[in-house]
């Protein structure tokens, strides 16, 4: 879910922005990989654990430049796993479904986007950040040591759901 950026339509989107945003999101998880890649690569183990989105696998309305943002860090992802495989590191992505957060609060709560986000989702209300540790500490564990290239989701059912009523 898009944190704190205005929704713009694609064609209104400021060049700046979609920069700013694919910067952020994508560039600085590809610095963030290589970085500490580097170090996991040379002891021949590691676990890295980037953030995807819903957007990685859904389009959602007027937040073009996230979304493209967060399929490219499940894409890089998926590629790093791939790459650097042979050399003990896991590469893995967890894919948050709606999480309320001080960023996106205005966004959901009582507006028809917020009502629509808790329609398509089957448990009917926002995750809670907490719920977020579990697939963290998963993927971060030797349980985990033979998934890599792998996007988890944790999304009360979003993904999962067609009609909700």
């Amino acid at each position: 879910m898009c944190r704190c950026h205005q929704a713009h339509t694609t064609l209104d989107l400021p060049e700046a922005e979609w920069n700013n945003i694919l910067e952020t999101n994508l560039n600085g998880t590809l610095r963030a990989c290589q970085v500490f890649g580097r170090k996991m690569i040379e002891r021949q183990y590691g676990r890295i654990i980037n953030i995807a989105s819903l957007s990685s696998f859904v389009g959602l309305y007027e937040v073009a430049a996230y979304g493209a943002s967060k399929s490219a860090v499940a894409s890089l992802t998926k590629s790093l796993a791939v790459e650097w495989a042979r050399h003990g590191v896991c590469v893995n992505a967890i894919a948050p479904g709606v999480f309320r957060t001080d960023l996106n609060s205005q966004l959901l709560d009582g507006t028809p986007r917020g009502q629509e986000f808790l329609l398509r989702t089957p448990m009917k209300r926002f995750g809670k950040l907490e719920e977020l540790v579990g697939a963290a500490v998963f993927l971060a564990s030797d349980a985990a040591s033979f998934v890599s290239g792998h996007l988890l989701v944790v999304d009360g059912g979003f993904l999962a759901s067609g009609v909700n009523q």
